[in-house]
């Protein structure tokens, strides 16, 4: 059975509650830096979907008014500010009702055990992501220094080769994503990996899926 390295995707896939915690804190880091005056829907107004951090922000400025020019030299400052924000505003948050995809911490123990390699491949940056993991009792599964994050790079193809650069240049043919949108499955496409996406039986399901059809 050929390893794999499993990039696993968080909003949407292992992370299923709406947070708005992250609206806030991207809304009020880029009005801070940028000068500018954001609706409370800012992200929600653009096409947010599995995109990442860096390029929900343009979107959200561009959506104000800014120029591409104007946004470019500042973006890659603003991203780590939002992840402070975001992770500020969650210490003091009640979490309780968060839900993780059902049976998602036993299906990171099959994929596991089967010796496959798992790490994030998100849009979110990654304090916000490894918190979220954290809260939902799943940081063990992924260690630190592995994955791609939305302040790594603005498109999430870009990401599936930092993702497979930081497992020492894991050939892309024994590469797998686990998301939840059509970028997911684009970008995998572009990146030239395998993509499975979550369907009715969820994280569960697709990690069933991929185990048969490595076996």
């Amino acid at each position: 059975m050929t390893r794999l390295l499993v990039l696993c995707d968080v909003d949407g896939t292992l992370f299923l509650t709406h947070d708005p915690l992250a609206g806030t804190a991207l809304r009020v880091t880029l009005e801070s830096l940028y000068g500018v005056e954001l609706p409370d829907d800012a992200a929600e107004r653009v096409d947010h979907a599995g995109q990442t951090a860096l390029r929900i922000a343009r979107l959200v400025l561009r959506d104000a008014g800014l120029a591409d020019e104007e946004i470019t030299p500042r973006l890659a400052a603003w991203c780590p500010l939002f992840a402070a924000r975001y992770c500020e505003l969650l210490a003091v948050a009640n979490t309780s009702g968060w839900q993780a995809s059902p049976g998602a911490e036993a299906s990171l123990d099959r994929l596991a055990e089967a010796g496959h390699r798992l790490a994030l491949l998100t849009g979110n940056p990654e304090p916000m992501a490894r918190a979220r993991m954290e809260r939902l009792g799943l940081a063990r599964f992924f260690p630190p220094g592995q994955g791609a994050f939305g302040c790594d790079a603005e498109s999430r193809t870009e990401l599936i080769h930092i993702a497979r650069e930081r497992a020492g240049d894991w050939p892309a043919e024994a590469t797998v994503e686990i998301g939840d949108t059509s970028i997911d499955a684009s970008s995998a496409e572009e990146a030239r990996i395998r993509s499975i996406l979550v369907d009715a039986s969820g994280f569960e399901g697709a990690v069933s899926r991929l185990l048969t059809s490595a076996a």
